[in-house]
């Protein structure tokens, strides 16, 4: 029985929405500094740039992942088209990986020979907006993340946050390089936005390898769900809790515990009863099958 509520719908709809602003968004601060830090000469700014270009596109796979979602199974895909999203997240994160490599080498150059960071007063200030602009979008991507429990767009909010907060590194870099007159540390905040990305990357790989291998690791949930299923009149136990990760959903079977004389009329108010609590708890919640297995008395 598969259950997407109209609560749902609205949750991706609003998912779908900041996330797209948010791929706008980095897509132009990145731009922006790129030609920027080019211009001033800031290693520091243009890897900031790169970083939030890098940020936009995992921004664009939860957009991309969100809006599959919403599609309905067809004769190919009998599933859906929800691990779209984690293909994607795996693909782009090797790219990542490449990117932050580029970064450190540049970086890696610009510390054995420092220039002096032209227009420094211009750099600090781009990266000032940049950073106040990214980190106002990530609070509220992840406002509507929570509010609507999407794990995706929270775990975007969380690496939106990261871009935003690199960027005032980035400027601490700029301060110290031009007041200081350490022009090392302009390489310096280049290797620290490599590292972030590198994060990043790796965190996205793990994730969406784990979800494309079906893993779903969740005592809590888990104990909750029994909890609950087994305060049904008519449940005298929960046999096994089976989910796995569906692109925003949980999908699975439950099997439970019944009488052997439970009649077909009984066992399907009992099946509504016990998927109604089960939506409850897991929030968006995809095709869930309960089970019903007949407890042998001794």
């Amino acid at each position: 029985m598969k259950l997407v509520s109209s609560k749902s719908t609205e949750a991706f709809l609003a998912g779908e929405r900041i996330a797209r602003l948010s791929v706008i968004t980095l897509v132009a601060i990145g731009i922006a500094l790129i030609i920027i830090g080019y211009w001033t000469q800031s290693l520091v700014v243009t890897a900031d740039g790169i970083d939030s270009i890098s940020d936009s596109m995992v921004s664009l796979i939860v957009w991309v992942g969100l809006h599959f979602s919403r599609r309905r199974p067809d004769a190919r895909f009998h599933f859906g088209y929800h691990k779209v999203e984690s293909l994607a997240a795996l693909l782009v994160s090797v790219g990542m990986i490449g990117t932050a490599s580029f970064i450190l080498y540049r970086a890696y150059e610009a510390f054995l020979n420092p220039t002096e960071i032209a227009y420094p007063a211009i750099a600090m200030a781009s990266l000032l907006v940049a950073g106040t602009i990214s980190l106002y979008r990530a609070f509220q991507m992840r406002s509507i993340a929570n509010k609507y429990r999407l794990l995706s767009l929270r775990t975007d909010a969380s690496n939106s946050i990261k871009d935003g907060t690199s960027s005032f590194v980035a400027f601490a870099n700029v301060l110290g390089a031009s007041v200081f007159g350490i022009r090392e540390l302009d390489a310096v905040g280049g290797m620290i936005i490599a590292v972030y990305i590198f994060g990043v990357a790796y965190v996205a790989i793990k994730e969406s390898t784990l979800i494309l291998l079906d893993a779903c690791e969740s005592p809590e949930m888990t104990s909750e769900l029994t909890s609950a299923l087994t305060a049904v009149d008519g449940v005298q136990g929960v046999s096994s809790i089976k989910l796995r990760p569906s692109g925003p959903y949980l999908r699975g079977i439950i099997s439970v515990l019944v009488d052997e004389s439970l009649t077909i009329a009984r066992a399907e108010e009992m099946r509504r009863r016990l998927l109604d609590i089960v939506a409850t708890i897991i929030e968006p919640i995809g095709e869930v099958e309960i089970v019903f297995r007949p407890k042998h008395h001794a």
